[in-house]
Order: C-alpha cells, then sequence, then structure tokens
C-alpha cells in the first residue's frame, strides 16, 4: 500500500460514522446503509483525491446521492411489500454509526432523536430530497452551502425543502421521551402485563389513541393493517401474549431507548418497541420480518 493509499483510508475512517450516520437516516436499513458506504469507499479509491480540497464534504456529497438513488430503488419495491413496512432495528450504544459524535452544530440529543424509531417512521413519508436536506440539516447540523453542493441545487431551493420537511416532521413528529428510565421501567411494566395476559394493565399504560403497527413481511404472524385504540390493542396484547411464554424475554436498546426482544434457542422472533411519553404508550411497534431482526443480541 502506497502513503496515498494509506492516507486515503485513513480519510474515510475518519469521516465513516457521519457517512454511515447519514446512510441509514437516510434508508432505514443497515445493510443499504453499508452497500452505500462501501459503495462511497469504491468511488473515493479511484478519484483524482488531488483534486478535492474538502475531503468530507466530497465524501457526504456522494454518499448523500448514493443514498438517494438507493431510496429510490427501494421505494419502488417496497410498494410490493406484505403489510406496514418499519425501518430496520439498530442495536445502539456509545460506539455505534447511530449516536456517535456528530459534526460541530449537532447535538448528541437531536442526533439520538433522528435514528429513533419513531422518527423514521416519519422521515419515510418525506420525498428522497426532502428527506436528505432534513438529515443532513437537523440530525447533522450541516450548513445550507453544504447541504446545496452535495444535493447539486441552488441554496434557495435547499431552504425551500428544508422548511417542507420540517414542516411535515413536525406535524407527524413523535413526541419523543427524553426519560430513558421511564421508557424502561414502562416498558417492563409492559412486557409483565402482555406476558400475563393482564387487560386492565395494559390499558393501564396504552394512550387512548395508541397504535399498534407491524411489520413481518408475509414471513411470520403478525397484523398485517395497523390496529388502533387502547382497547382492541390491549386486547390483541392481552390474547398473544401468553403464547410467548415458550422465548426467553431479553431487553435491548435499538436506535438510541429499550426495546424487548423475544428468542428461542438463539433466534430473534419479535421484538417490540414502544414510543412512551409521559409514561404512556402512544404506538407499538412490533418487527417479525425475520430478515429484519435475526442480526439482534439475544441476550440483554
Amino acid at each position: 500500500m502506497t502513503a496515498d493509499d494509506a492516507a486515503a483510508v485513513d480519510l474515510f475512517e475518519e469521516h465513516r460514522a457521519v457517512l454511515e450516520g447519514v446512510a441509514y437516516r437516510m434508508l432505514g436499513r443497515v445493510a443499504d446503509a453499508e452497500d452505500v458506504v462501501q459503495e462511497a469507499w469504491l468511488r473515493w479509491s479511484a478519484a483524482d483525491r488531488s483534486a478535492v480540497r474538502e475531503p468530507r464534504a466530497y465524501l457526504v456529497r456522494v454518499t448523500t446521492r448514493l443514498a438517494i438513488d438507493r431510496l429510490r430503488q427501494v421505494q419502488a419495491r417496497r410498494e410490493t411489500y406484505v403489510g406496514s413496512w418499519l425501518p430496520e432495528p439498530l442495536p445502539t450504544d456509545t460506539s455505534s454509526f447511530a449516536t456517535r459524535t456528530a459534526p460541530e452544530g449537532a447535538s448528541r440529543a437531536v442526533l439520538t432523536e433522528s435514528v429513533s424509531l419513531a422518527m423514521l417512521v416519519v422521515l419515510e413519508s418525506l420525498t428522497p430530497l426532502e428527506r436528505a436536506v432534513f438529515v443532513l440539516r437537523e440530525a447533522f447540523g450541516f450548513p445550507f452551502a453544504e447541504i446545496a453542493a452535495a444535493l447539486d441545487r441552488g441554496e434557495p431551493a435547499v431552504r425551500q425543502l428544508a422548511t417542507r420537511a420540517r414542516q411535515h416532521v413536525e406535524e407527524r413528529r413523535p413526541r419523543f421521551e427524553v426519560d430513558p428510565a421511564q421508557q424502561r421501567d414502562v416498558t417492563e411494566r409492559f412486557l409483565a402485563a402482555a406476558t400475563g395476559g393482564d387487560l386492565d394493565g395494559l390499558l393501564a399504560l396504552l394512550a387512548p389513541d395508541v397504535r399498534l403497527v407491524s411489520d413481518a413481511g408475509g414471513k411470520a404472524k403478525a397484523p398485517v393493517r395497523i390496529i388502533t385504540s387502547a382497547d382492541k390493542v390491549g386486547r390483541f396484547l392481552a390474547a398473544i401474549g401468553p403464547q410467548g411464554e415458550e422465548y426467553v424475554s431479553v431487553f435491548i436498546e435499538v436506535n438510541g431507548g429499550p426495546a424487548l426482544l423475544l428468542h428461542q434457542d438463539g433466534r430473534p422472533y419479535a421484538v417490540f418497541v414502544l414510543d412512551v411519553v409521559d409514561g404512556v404508550v402512544h404506538s407499538v411497534y412490533l418487527l417479525a420480518n425475520p430478515d429484519k431482526i435475526a442480526h439482534l443480541p439475544v441476550t440483554g
């Protein structure tokens, strides 16, 4: 390896966390994000790097454009997806690319919120360009001029995209719970009530307008349609809860918050992620598609 090649590797690794973070927030799947970053590396390694004045800006531009192209492709495939499509849960901790140190101007709290499952669900409703602008601006704090260069758009057009995306997100924004201890406590009580078939206990934890959204992709048993209202969601969970006694339940951290993982013989079976606000559950996300949860750790 030449000195120039070694320098190229070092520069890419220096910015890898940001590139992976952008790609995952754009695509909602770890494998897709990793593919995009790998393609960005191939382009970086083949580029005339002597002409690149700002490596980070160059790499973010390449990664963002690749992610937009990939997002357009996967959105077309999702039109035939069986049931609801949810982002792939990402195990997170202080070393995860989802929550590592962000560029100057982006706070850790905002960075963590932007990777929450509830927020990623909202981002699915944006156009690819709106999503790119929102991720780069709101999650990572990039200046408009740099975003405009990354998207090959004028800065006024990018500001308009940012305004539309922000308004759209604010209308649907999850009421993000900032107290991890309370979130964990509610998740533990949810587990006890669900596995015990305790309908009253579940109803005490569910907001009146709670929604249960499941993603099995036609490959596992789960409701195809969204279930709404505390009574319907509570009765569904109370009915299936005792059936899960054959599975081991562990708590893991995904997308910056606690999640409940059911597994058997080392194989993940289902993951529950709760959107908790003011001590009650506003959304229940049930992921059972084996393609999306096989990578999750079975020890909590």
